[in-house]
């Protein structure tokens, strides 16, 4: 570990140029007296480290060195398609190798490149999780992980809407939605997807599986995406809304709220315009219609109408106006 901790230091302070010792400590995720054993210990193995004292001082290397020493190793390698995403690389506990990883390939760049890729980490950050939302917690993250990698088969237990499962998997690859990490697994030779979070507990069984020929990770995503929300969405509401409503029908229905604006009717003199938007389950749509307040009045089908005039019904008497007491007892 030290080891590699002080190549990490080495290829700081080639890439960056003059650095502070709490600098480094923060980068290298150590004390800042561990960073003064390492400066001498690279001292001592003949790389010469400058120290310049003063408010603007810190530890350089003699203009003109550089390190060959930047050779990836196998985790490093595969660490950078996480390259955008430090949460999600920490998570899955490739943080500190995603780091070296990173620094290796800033120390191999010529100077010209390797300033153009610091610009573009300064400049771009991706943020998974969703707004006013915080991540799922999943201590489970890093055994799923690495049952992934290893392509070691599992036994999970699982908390679903219905009640706690046992499940042995064959874990195929791990998706990061919206903030959500799922895995996506055979069980029962039928791939299925679990959300992390909800994985109670892991056991490796010590089997090794081999994965599907021609598994395609990211394709077997996209399908299932497309059939969960076919199977959620199947019913048509129609809807006549205000011009706020318009532009809040995007931000509450993603793309199903843009494709019913596409093909909304012409407005009346108030600015309303009618729009069919799909839908799930009556239960769903009506909470979700709800949303929109006195923006939207459902017009049918009859059904979801009389659903939804119900609940306003209900919201009425629960919010009403309390009877006045006139008999003066509490």
């Amino acid at each position: 570990m030290r080891a590699d901790r002080l190549l990490s230091l080495l290829l700081l302070l080639q890439n960056r140029g003059r650095m502070t010792a709490p600098e480094l400590a923060a980068e290298l995720e150590v004390s800042v007296r561990t960073v003064y054993r390492d400066v001498e210990a690279l001292g001592a193995a003949g790389v010469p480290v400058c120290a310049d004292r003063g408010p603007e001082g810190g530890y350089r290397l003699v203009d003109g060195y550089r390190t060959r020493l930047t050779g990836l190793t196998d985790a490093e390698a595969g660490s950078l398609f996480l390259a955008g995403m430090p949460g999600p690389a920490r998570d899955l506990g490739l943080g500190a190798v995603l780091a070296s990883a990173q620094l290796k390939v800033q120390a191999a760049l010529p100077t010209e490149l390797a300033g153009q890729a610091r610009r573009v980490q300064e400049r771009f950050h991706l943020d998974a999780p969703a707004w006013f939302r915080e991540a799922d917690p999943v201590p489970c993250l890093e055994a799923v992980a690495a049952a992934v990698w290893e392509r070691r088969v599992l036994r999970l237990h699982y908390r679903r809407w219905r009640g706690e499962v046992r499940r042995e998997v064959r874990p195929l690859g791990l998706v990061l939605k919206g903030g959500i990490w799922y895995l996506v697994a055979l069980a029962e030779e039928t791939v299925r997807t679990y959300r992390v979070s909800r994985v109670l507990a892991v056991e490796d069984t010590g089997e090794v599986f081999e994965r599907p020929a021609g598994f395609d990770l990211a394709a077997c995503w996209a399908e299932s995406s497309r059939r969960l929300e076919a199977a959620l969405r199947q019913d048509t509401a129609r809807l006549r809304i205000s011009p706020r409503a318009r532009r809040l029908l995007p931000m509450q229905f993603g793309a199903a709220g843009v494709h019913a604006l596409e093909g909304a009717g012409p407005p009346d003199g108030d600015g309303w315009v009618e729009v069919e938007l799909t839908v799930e389950s009556e239960a769903v749509a009506v909470g979700d219609l709800l949303r929109l307040g006195t923006e939207a009045e459902v017009l049918g089908p009859p059904g979801l109408r009389r659903a939804v005039a119900r609940a306003v019904t209900v919201l009425a008497d629960r919010y009403g106006e309390p009877e006045t007491n006139t008999s003066g007892q509490p």
